[in-house]
């Protein structure tokens, strides 16, 4: 199974609603884009963000920084505000390519997802159209070059 499958199936298992949103969620929409690591947003709530830590772990994967679901929801505007943290990332500490990025600026909750089947099992991403909206407003050149592509798609 793929290390995107072992997230995705994982953060099933917990109940939590996720979406991938980074490079996987581009090329699974149709555009060329590779990427390493797994990109994801949660409905912004302490549960979900308690279970999606649980689901890491339970996986292997381990806090970059040394702070807790409990923490990053309780200081997440400090966060984002005041450290330009937009992303809580874990990793893998026996193999670091496998990484996921819980991105804290972005709150699913009024999302709209979309379910792709895959051969290793459901993988939900965020709708291209939300997906769009959600890199340009981060400005960052590659999520403007993933913007284009996804808009090239028609």
């Amino acid at each position: 199974m793929s290390f995107l499958h072992r997230v995705c199936a994982a953060l099933a298992r917990a109940r939590v609603r996720y979406a991938v949103v980074g490079g996987y969620a581009v090329a699974l929409h149709g555009a060329v884009r590779g990427t390493v690591d797994v990109d994801i947003v949660l409905t912004w709530r302490k549960e979900s963000l308690v279970r999606a830590e649980q689901a890491l772990l339970e996986i292997g994967l381990v806090s970059r920084l040394p702070v807790s679901a409990n923490e990053v929801h309780e200081f997440r505007r400090e966060y984002i505000e005041n450290r330009d943290l937009v992303a809580w990332n874990f990793y893998n500490p026996t193999d670091p390519s496998e990484q996921v990025d819980v991105i804290i600026a972005y709150d699913l909750a009024n999302g709209r997802t979309q379910k792709v089947q895959t051969e290793q099992g459901p993988i939900s991403l965020l709708g291209r159209r939300d997906l769009i909206e959600m890199k340009r407003e981060s400005g960052r050149p590659q999520d403007l070059e993933d913007v284009r592509a996804l808009e090239s798609l028609g």
